[in-house]
């Protein structure tokens, strides 16, 4: 079928049965179906002159792909034309069991081997966060995951940030070093001088207490900047 003609097809029962979303999912897993895909299965039906793919395509341009669909509120993804409050409720349900999927995770104790290994248990969910917070990893002395604790709510400055609550679950688990994660909600992980401030602070209270810092996380949208590997606050 040419792109011309898949346009031109509405419905998806018209479609030849192996372009179909929900058996090609049967036939080959969901992991081969592109977002649009995934989202017609859950909108189930579309609307006079776009097909559920259609509209999947057209949420994921105008909220922003999955992340942008995850931080909209139920409002805004009920207000888009032909979704709707049941709609908009499987899509969320849906988008909460991925995250609490990944949130889930550490619970296996991963081991972390490097900044990526770190950023991908906490970036899918805070990638959509819209303040800041920051969270700390706890690990193991063979640098496993023993939790991640939430410490910190609001705009991140280096006056705000008290580095005694940050150490208290570390101390508290016994952990032998930690990983410090923040987001900014705008998308762009580039370090800020405060972000260097923070960090150089939190290194020097880790060595009094024993406890290794082994990174500074900012997570973006889809993206993730690790303070080490620049070399800010770390010597």
């Amino acid at each position: 079928m040419t792109e011309n003609e898949h346009r031109a097809v509405y419905r998806i029962t018209d479609w030849e049965i192996s372009e179909r979303p929900r058996e090609r999912l049967a036939q080959k897993g969901p992991g081969v179906l592109k977002d649009a895909e995934l989202l017609a299965i859950l909108l189930r039906t579309g609307i006079k002159g776009e097909n559920a793919v259609h509209m999947g395509e057209r949420l994921l341009h105008n909220l922003g792909g999955i992340a942008g669909i995850h931080r909209a509120s139920f409002e805004v993804v009920c207000a888009e034309r032909g979704v709707g409050p049941a709609k908009a409720a499987q899509i969320k349900a849906a988008i909460e069991l991925g995250r609490r999927l990944v949130e889930k995770e550490p619970e296996t104790h991963p081991t972390i081997n490097s900044p990526k290994d770190a950023a991908d248990l906490v970036r899918y969910e805070m990638g959509a966060l819209e303040q800041e917070e920051l969270r700390v990893i706890l690990l193991d002395t063979r640098n496993r995951v023993l939790r991640i604790e939430p410490v910190y709510k609001g705009s991140l400055n280096s006056s705000h940030v008290l580095i005694g609550g940050l150490f208290r679950s570390a101390i508290h688990s016994n952990a032998a070093a930690v990983i410090i994660v923040h987001n900014h909600p705008s998308g762009d992980p580039t370090p800020s001088p405060d972000d260097a401030t923070i960090t150089r602070a939190i290194i020097e209270a880790g060595k009094i207490l024993d406890i290794d810092v082994l990174d500074h996380l900012i997570i973006g949208q889809g993206c993730f900047v690790s303070l080490k590997e620049r070399k800010l606050g770390f010597s």
